[in-house]
């Protein structure tokens, strides 16, 4: 996808489902515990200790900042890499494709999931898309790489 395969996505999505994101119900457990109120639409989003708490659990964390960025800056550790711009499509693979391209076991949709990226925007965009695509169980870090570096140092490529 070009610079702007997320927009056309993000439009895609949208328009399949009705003009509306649909918001799904948090899980049990740590994730269900930590999110907000979803019956304002607020998207369910950790605080740094809340991601720091959950990332000791079975839950797959998903940076969608570019490429460059995490090159240059670093990462959150334990994070992946897929950025934004290829997410609808990676939630859509088949597992074997998933597990070769990122090194990692594709979500089924009832996963605990969590998007991160810079400062909270794509991140919650992230979240529509996979709320979208009928994954129940999925949250953001909207603090972001940048409340991350707060508190502890970012692990470098």
């Amino acid at each position: 996808m070009g610079a702007w395969g997320w927009w056309r996505a993000a439009r895609a999505l949208r328009a399949a489902s009705g003009g509306r994101w649909r918001v799904a119900a948090p899980g049990p457990g740590a994730a269900g515990a930590a999110s907000r109120s979803l019956c304002t639409g607020e998207a369910p989003s950790l605080s740094y200790q809340e991601l720091k708490d959950l990332k000791k659990t079975n839950v797959l964390h998903i940076d969608v900042r570019e490429r460059w960025e995490i090159d240059r800056f670093g990462k959150i550790p334990a994070s992946i890499n897929i950025p934004l711009g290829e997410l609808v499509e990676a939630l859509q693979m088949d597992p074997t494709e998933f597990k070769e391209q990122y090194n990692q076991n594709m979500p089924s949709k009832s996963d605990p999931v969590v998007f991160s990226c810079l400062a909270g925007t794509r991140s919650k965009q992230a979240l529509g898309f996979a709320t979208s695509l009928g994954f129940s169980r999925v949250q953001q870090y909207a603090g972001g790489f940048e409340d991350w570096v707060k508190h502890e140092p970012p692990e470098k490529k």
